[in-house]
């Protein structure tokens, strides 16, 4: 959506306009329930957290103001309080059941070789969730959401150089523990 355009909408939806409300839902919903999935590893807890997002959004959309970072950014940073929030109450991080858990289905390969490949990256998605919070955020931006430098650090409230330098040591530290461990046998 041309920025001009989503800033009238922010206008209208601000003033109650529950129209333009609902077309800023839908064009970031999405994003905003895989940040939350990626982050939470549930997606029933995700789409819990994702109506909350929007239902904090709705109701506090006219104290949004633009202060030169994208609405999503305000967005992200609701999702982010209320992740934080959940794992915080939770006294232990649950494990994905198998009937959420994402199959990953490639033409010609054998069972046995897909599912070598989700276990892999079941592996590596829980490296990634015992990172802190703030590596597992830049992480999906930068990946799932595939965000600049400059984007993440606008969300995250960062200088392009300290989002580069945080990425550099989270790949490092990633990189330590992967070398610390077998995939396969599953860590």
């Amino acid at each position: 959506m041309p920025e001009y355009k989503e800033d009238k909408i922010l206008a209208r939806a601000s003033q109650g306009d529950q129209e333009a409300f609902g077309v800023l839902y839908e064009q970031y919903v999405e994003r905003i329930f895989n940040y939350v999935y990626y982050r939470t590893g549930n997606v029933h807890d995700a789409e819990d957290l994702t109506a909350r997002v929007f239902y904090r959004a709705m109701h506090h959309i006219h104290n949004y103001r633009d202060r030169g970072v994208p609405f999503s950014a305000w967005l992200y940073r609701i999702a982010h309080n209320l992740v934080a929030n959940w794992h915080r109450d939770r006294s232990r991080r649950q494990e994905i059941p198998l009937d959420d858990a994402p199959t990953l289905h490639y033409k010609g390969n054998p069972p046995e070789v897909t599912m070598m490949l989700s276990e892999e990256r079941e592996a590596l998605l829980k490296l990634i969730r015992r990172l802190p919070a703030e590596r597992q955020h830049l992480l999906i931006l930068k990946f799932v959401e595939q965000m600049s430098n400059a984007e993440i650090g606008r969300i995250m409230g960062r200088s392009e150089g300290a989002v580069k330098s945080l990425y550099h040591r989270t790949l490092l530290a990633l990189r330590d523990e992967v070398g610390g461990i077998d995939l396969l046998e599953g860590g």
